[in-house]
């Protein structure tokens, strides 16, 4: 909270912005009309909008942004291939100008959550309530892009009820996000504009889903490259590795998310959890990740159950599941740069390791960073500069690394990153000052379909 009342101060300080701000908060997915679909969703293509609004965007819900902010909902299709309604947040810097070439950044946040309140399409707006959101955090970070004249798009890719962890699911709900910023006039894209995808975290496993998922659901889509932060790659495997340590928040989100896809998982629950369990549960889908880890670190799934949890984790119902939320299974066709710590106290290198070598055996040109210092909080804005570098060159269509595995001290030790790291704190500046975020011209068009595609 300390972060939050330092931006209220200055703000207060400087213009008094808080006494602008709409006393009305905007409201929680549950109650927005904006969010209620049509009757009839089989009637729209996937990616196809539904409705749109402009909407003002908030440091911490409190410090207004000066973007320019739309939010679309479309169709989209949920894990079973059944159509829905989702939701995507689009901006683009202050005044950009609609004629400039711009790339189209999908921005995978890390929700980690099945609280509503950490939806992206409410946390980033003025006047949200959101604390102990990850996505507000990553706000400054995102910024970043604004400031190089790219166009944004922020899915909420864990759809209507919140279901993280959910297999497909997110990949189908950010590319069917892309066709429609592509289709929405305002942002001044087309259908070949460039895409670049990035995620860290639960974000990295949303934008794997993507990219697994594009060349089948999405193949006319312009995928330049995707930079995949400790991605998750095996849910099960940092299940078991999380489950009654310090980051034992994240389990009981997940399988109070799973559970109501899983028909097994739920009558497995029913039937073993004791009444204090299904209390850890509901605690767990109420919270949003910051304050779920500080409210239930320490907690071992395995107490709240009437069999032991290797037993239950063992049943065929239970690996079959944990099988279909393994990334990997699918093999992307764009260039992907995997980061990862060696160190991860959250992330188990190993996941990441395998969900490379599957990536590369079914042919996917992958670099892979791995960094020693950094542990699994430090690592997104350490690399973020490389991240951003990296995606403008696949952008502009420059020539693709050949695929390679490199352990190095830190992300930060050459003197570009340093260069990088300057600019994202004259940023982060920017953002807590509520200050406009200008863009720079857009990349150089490239040729259709280059070997970054």
């Amino acid at each position: 909270m300390t972060v939050i009342e330092d931006v209220i101060g200055r703000v207060d300080a400087i213009s008094g912005v808080r006494d602008t701000i709409d006393a009305a908060r905007p409201l929680l997915p549950s109650q927005d009309p904006f969010l209620i679909p049509p009757a009839d969703l089989t009637r729209y293509a996937p990616g196809a909008i539904l409705r749109s609004r402009a909407v003002r965007i908030g440091l911490f819900g409190l410090v207004p942004q000066q973007v320019s902010a739309w939010q679309l909902l479309y169709r989209s299709t949920d894990m079973n291939g059944e159509p829905e309604a989702a939701i995507t947040t689009v901006l683009l810097p202050a005044d950009a100008d609609p004629d400039v070439e711009r790339p189209l950044l999908a921005f995978e946040s890390a929700i980690d959550a099945t609280a509503e309140q950490c939806a992206p399409s409410y946390a980033l707006r003025l006047g949200a309530f959101a604390p102990g959101s990850i996505t507000q955090l990553e706000w400054m970070l995102v910024a970043g892009a604004l400031r190089r004249g790219w166009a944004v798009g922020i899915a909420d890719h864990e759809g209507p009820h919140g279901n993280f962890g959910a297999p497909r699911e997110p990949g189908y709900r950010s590319l069917d996000g892309i066709r429609a910023a592509l289709r929405f006039a305002p942002l001044g894209l087309h259908a070949r504009t460039p895409v670049a995808v990035w995620g860290y975290s639960g974000g990295g496993m949303a934008g794997s889903w993507l990219v697994e998922m594009a060349p089948v659901y999405a193949p006319e889509l312009d995928i330049a490259g995707a930079v995949l932060g400790a991605p998750v790659g095996d849910p099960g495997q940092v299940f078991v590795g999380l489950n009654g340590g310090r980051f034992a928040g994240f389990p009981p989100i997940m399988i109070a998310a799973l559970r109501r896809l899983y028909p097994a998982l739920d009558e497995l629950l029913n039937a073993e959890l004791n009444a204090e369990g299904r209390r850890l549960l509901d605690v767990a889908a109420r919270s949003a990740p910051m304050l779920a880890l500080h409210r239930l670190t320490g907690r071992d799934v395995g107490d709240y159950l009437d069999r032991p949890l290797a037993e239950l984790l063992a049943e065929p119902e239970m690996r079959a599941m944990f099988d279909d939320l393994r990334l990997g299974g699918h093999v992307p066709k764009c260039p992907v740069l995997m980061i990862q710590p060696v160190n991860d106290q959250v992330i188990t290198v190993r996941a990441i390791d395998e969900q490379v070598a599957r990536y590369r055996r079914g042919g996917a040109n992958v670099t892979y960073l791995r960094d020693r210092l950094s542990e699994h909080f430090s690592l997104l804005p350490l690399a973020t500069p490389l991240t951003l570098d990296w995606l403008a060159d696949r952008i502009a269509g420059r020539e693709v690394p050949e695929p390679s595995t490199r352990t190095v001290w830190s992300v930060v030790t050459d003197s570009s990153s340093w260069r990088g790291l300057l600019e994202m704190t004259v940023t982060a500046t920017r953002v807590v000052l509520g200050r406009p975020l200008r863009g720079e011209s857009g990349p150089q068009s490239r040729p259709a379909r280059t070997l970054a595609a």
